[in-house]
C-alpha cells in the first residue's frame, strides 16, 4: 500500500495556523457540545498509522520534535545542520526527499507545519489528505496557511467531525 502524505493541523476561521508569535493557545473549543457528531476525532490513533513527521524549523525550534521521538522526523531549514537521534535535517528540496521516504516501506507521513513548509507541498501537489480542524476563532493576524498562488487542486470530503464547537474535516484529493 502506498503512504500517504497527510497534512493535518488546526486553522482559524481567517486562515491562520498559529499567531503572529508562534503562539496556539487559541486552539480550543467554545465549551458548546450541543452539536457534538457521534464520531470524535482521536489524535492517538492517527499517530498510531504515521512513522514520520515533516515540519519545518520554527515547528523544531518551538520542540514540537519532542512530541515524536518514536517517529522518524524530517526538519526542513536554511542551515547546514547535523541529523541526530530521531531527527533529519533537510537543507534543500524537502518534497523531493519526502518523496524518496515515501517509495520505502512504512506508514503514513505526516506533515506537520508551518505554512511556508506546507506550501511547497501544496505548490508540488503532492498531499494526498488533508485534516483540517477549523476553530472557532477569528485571529485577524498571525502565520497563514495558504501563502497563494497555488494550484487547483480539487478534493473530496471523506470525513467530518464536530467536537466542542471545533468542525474536523478531512479531504483526500479527487
Amino acid at each position: 500500500m502506498k503512504r500517504k502524505i497527510i497534512l493535518n493541523l488546526a486553522i482559524s476561521i481567517d486562515g491562520y495556523i498559529a499567531s503572529e508569535d508562534g503562539g496556539f493557545d487559541w486552539i480550543v473549543g467554545d465549551g458548546d457540545n450541543s452539536l457534538n457528531s457521534d464520531k470524535k476525532w482521536d489524535f492517538n490513533e492517527f499517530l498510531s498509522e504515521v512513522d514520520t513527521v515533516v515540519m519545518g524549523k520554527k515547528c523544531y525550534d518551538q520542540n514540537f520534535h519532542n512530541d515524536y521521538k518514536s517517529k522518524k522526523v524530517y526538519v526542513a531549514t536554511s542551515k547546514e545542520l547535523e541529523d541526530y537521534e530521531n531527527i533529519h535535517f533537510i537543507n534543500g528540496d524537502i518534497c523531493k526527499v519526502i518523496e524518496e521516504e515515501r517509495k520505502k516501506e512504512g506508514k503514513n507521513i505526516f506533515l506537520f507545519g508551518g505554512g511556508k513548509l506546507v506550501d511547497n507541498f501544496i505548490k508540488a501537489d503532492i498531499i494526498d489528505e488533508y485534516i483540517i480542524g477549523i476553530i472557532p476563532t477569528i485571529l485577524g493576524k498571525g502565520r497563514p496557511l495558504f501563502l497563494g498562488n497555488n494550484p487547483k487542486i480539487d478534493l473530496h470530503l471523506d470525513e467530518y467531525i464536530s467536537d466542542n464547537g471545533i468542525i474536523i474535516l478531512r479531504y483526500s484529493k479527487r
